[in-house]
């Protein structure tokens, strides 16, 4: 079985190469999701961090935009938030425009003031001391989730493993109802699918009814957090805060989207991405057995590796002059992590995996400046557990397929991973 997957997946990678590398220049076009559904996007990063790091695609699906290719012309764009802006009103952080009446404010579609004093609110449910407390949790239901897995039989690690263990957490993140948390699943997944006959919704009317009833469910949490005394969960930290409390609705469902998205869609793909990395690659899977201490250095490869959102878009500001190119004033100009974190330049071997690397913090997957991921702490802290716990139980989770990828040039993700478990 894996004779045929392998040699079938050198064939397409093969195609990759030879197209990516012929066509002409400045019809490249990344941006394109089916790249992504297809694992085909790697040499077309390839050849611009060559050739034309900093590129100009002027037809895509999602109109022209810019490409920055290269870790360190990546950081600079990220950090210089006086000409680079996140702003929803100009577009936001996604390569995909979206309708200005249907644009939601969240602050990390924000700029300065604004973006600090909102942020702000939810910080302290990220400390070191917050942390240590919901890791007793987060241990708890990562042993039970593992402990019923099936065994000698083929079941989907996606769903029974990454979407159930993150969407547990988000639910103790919000204080959720228990008994509807896969509901938040749902709201993340629609929020970022690119709707279509084939997707998860068939318009973009359908998406926001969806995230209409989101706003509504979470509305009624909200009227009771206000009414009751601070807690410690995401939204009475919102409900009581100066800079929150007061959202209009916009910019409360942008900022239930966002941490929705942010706890969901990142940790349960980095989640699966760490199992399938570790099937392609033995010796790194035996080597993480025979020294559980890795895991350290090891979580931050696997987020490397897999990048779970492949990049983050902003929007200029002025005319500006960057690596020699003209960027205008309204220019969208993306920012690819998921090439970030394969140069060459800055990262030794960057398409091998290596748990035990000399300085494995060096990627680009949480961004840098004002808008580094806030919750890049917990989700470290979750992928280390479950591992810690994996370890502890199965000697080897065989993936016995090739997984089934989200199509998306934002979300780098898995919808199916099978694999199983010797009894």
């Amino acid at each position: 079985m894996h004779g045929t997957i392998d040699s079938a997946q050198s064939i397409n990678e093969k195609a990759a190469q030879e197209r990516a590398w012929s066509m002409p220049l400045a019809e490249i076009d990344v941006g394109n999701p089916e790249l992504f559904r297809t694992d085909s996007f790697w040499p077309y990063f390839d050849r611009l961090r060559k050739e034309d790091p900093v590129h100009y695609c002027k037809d895509s699906m999602f109109g022209p935009y810019w490409s920055v290719t290269k870790y360190n012309d990546i950081m600079e764009i990220d950090t210089n938030h006086a000409v680079f802006s996140s702003a929803s009103m100009l577009g936001g952080i996604t390569i995909r425009d979206v309708d200005p009446e249907l644009r939601r404010e969240s602050f990390i579609a924000m700029d300065q003031p604004r973006h600090g004093a909102q942020r702000k609110t939810v910080a302290p449910m990220f400390t070191p001391t917050h942390l240590d407390q919901l890791a007793i949790n987060i241990r708890k239901r990562s042993a039970e989730c593992l402990d019923n897995l099936p065994k000698n039989e083929v079941f989907d690690w996606v769903d029974q493993v990454s979407i159930e263990l993150t969407t547990q957490m988000l639910a103790v993140l919000f204080d959720f109802p228990w008994e509807d948390r896969r509901k938040l699943t749902r709201w993340s997944d629609v929020a970022t699918t690119i709707p279509g006959p084939d997707g998860l919704v068939p318009t973009e009317e359908a998406r926001m009814a969806e995230l209409t009833e989101c706003a509504a469910y979470f509305g009624k949490l909200w009227k009771e957090r206000i009414d009751q005394p601070p807690r410690n969960d995401l939204l009475s930290m919102m409900a009581h805060a100066e800079a929150t409390r007061d959202m209009d609705p916009k910019n409360f469902l942008g900022n239930l989207i966002l941490l929705i998205v942010g706890g969901n869609d990142t940790t349960r793909n980095t989640m699966t991405g760490s199992l399938y990395a570790l099937s392609k690659n033995p010796d790194q899977y035996r080597k993480l057995r025979e020294n559980p201490a890795l895991i350290d250095s090891f979580v931050p490869e696997v987020i490397r590796w897999q990048t779970p959102l492949a990049h983050m878009r902003r929007t200029a500001l002025d005319d500006v002059e960057f690596r020699g190119k003209q960027i205008r004033k309204g220019d969208k100009v993306v920012m690819w992590y998921v090439s970030g974190n394969r140069d060459e330049e800055v990262i030794e071997r960057p398409y091998e995996f290596i748990i035990d690397r000399a300085r494995p913090r060096t990627h680009i997957s949480f961004g840098f400046g004002i808008h580094r991921c806030v919750g890049m702490r917990l989700a470290e802290l979750q992928l280390k557990i479950i591992w810690e716990e994996i370890l502890k139980r199965f000697d080897n989770i065989e993936v016995v397929d090739e997984p089934k990828r989200v199509y998306s040039s934002f979300v780098k993700g898995y919808e199916t991973l099978p694999v199983r478990i010797a009894g």
